[in-house]
């Protein structure tokens, strides 16, 4: 999303990244030899990431986390993509709904389990989307410059939706710069070391890079082979998880991704909008991708304008998620905190993480808390 964050002196000195494990090589060969090398390469590498985990100073969980009963990773299990259809271990469609939180370093509080419980119980969401900011112009609290500040707090957060039996999503949070590729290492890093601790979880997609944008920044040139190398790394480790590939022009530009497709049945492509920005243009690129086998997912959408704040267009909100539903699109607003924007659920002189009545929230609040509940009641969820 386009949004000025504001941010006062970083919490914490930055620090350097620590070297982690080279990724498996997973090139295709037709000799069976070379398959077995491949084999014990993987198995070599992931058993190496397994023992740098234990010194990443990080809260992996150590022994497994069962969802508990009746909660939305308990009823549906791992999801796959069929065709143009997100689907549960059942085969059967399933829709996520859910919050994206702030950029988790500068609004760290809202990652805490009474806020989750709350948006679990109350709101009737499934999902939280936990946005890890990469950069930001070289800010000091992203992740580029605060590595083990972010890292901490993603755990914390993968470990409250497994914890509770809800689905999440990793963001690597690409905006300012929005050339992904500027931090292919360093992602390839990160998402090696989520996959590693996580492969075994239902809960967890990966959502490879949020919004690339400029003019140079395309999806055959740019955004497609960082996904490539990305996919590479993860896949030994966890070969069975939702992916989301981030599309171009802001993720809006997924009817680009057609003529080449990532080679991976369980890769969806993101598509983001604003209701105050984003009409009726964008909607039916929205249904012309879906109609030509495109499996597309919502990572985030506002009901105000696409730089976060001016306006709301909630008539035009309603007309998108009427759409989304009518598809069975999964969909993720933007965002949990209380920071001063209209973009923002909470309102900015609340300080409670949950409990919220409604003067707590924003009137954007309030209209997606409203639109979650009945969505979920009409599915009987």
């Amino acid at each position: 999303m386009n949004l000025k964050n504001s941010i006062a002196t970083a919490l914490c000195a930055c620090l350097m990244m620590q070297s982690f494990c080279s990724c498996t090589d997973n090139s295709e060969t037709s000799q069976s030899s070379d398959n077995t090398s491949n084999s014990a390469s993987s198995q070599a590498t992931s058993a190496s990431s397994e023992s740098d985990l234990s010194d990443s100073g990080l809260d992996f969980p150590q022994e497994f986390i069962e969802a508990p009963q009746g909660s939305p990773v308990a009823e549906h299990g791992q999801l796959s993509v069929n065709i143009n259809q997100l689907v549960d271990e059942n085969g059967e469609p399933y829709q996520l709904r859910g919050m994206s939180t702030h950029g988790i370093t500068w609004y760290p509080d809202y990652v805490c389990e009474e806020s989750f419980k709350e948006l679990r119980d109350v709101w009737k969401v499934n999902c939280v989307r936990i946005a890890m900011y990469v950069d930001e112009n070289n800010n000091s609290m992203c992740y580029m410059k605060n590595p083990e500040l972010s890292e901490e707090l993603m755990v914390e957060g993968i470990n409250l939706c497994l914890e509770l039996g809800l689905y999440v999503i990793v963001d690597w949070h690409v905006l300012n710069p929005g050339d992904p590729s500027a931090y292919t290492e360093e992602a390839k890093v990160f998402f090696e070391k989520i996959a590693t601790a996580y492969s075994k979880y239902p809960n967890i997609i990966y959502e490879l890079c949020n919004e690339p944008n400029g003019q140079t920044i395309t999806w055959n040139d740019v955004i497609y082979p960082y996904c490539v190398e990305v996919l590479e790394v993860i896949r030994p480790i966890d070969d069975d998880a939702v992916i989301i590939a981030g599309t171009a022009n802001w993720s809006q530009d997924i009817n680009l991704v057609q003529s080449n497709l990532l080679d991976d049945p369980n890769v969806m492509y993101a598509l983001h909008f604003y209701s105050a920005t984003h009409g009726d243009w964008l909607m039916d690129r929205v249904e012309t991708c879906y109609n030509n086998g495109i499996p597309v997912f919502v990572s985030e959408f506002g009901c105000c304008a696409a730089s976060g704040d001016e306006e709301y267009d909630l008539e035009a909100c309603d007309a998108w998620l009427d759409m989304l539903d009518s598809y069975n699109i999964s969909y993720m607003n933007w965002a949990l905190a209380n920071k001063d924007e209209l973009c923002c659920a909470i309102a900015d002189d609340c300080t409670t993480l949950s409990g919220w009545t409604d003067d707590q929230l924003t009137e954007g609040g309030l209209y997606i808390k409203n639109r979650l509940i009945s969505r979920a009641d009409a599915l009987g969820e």
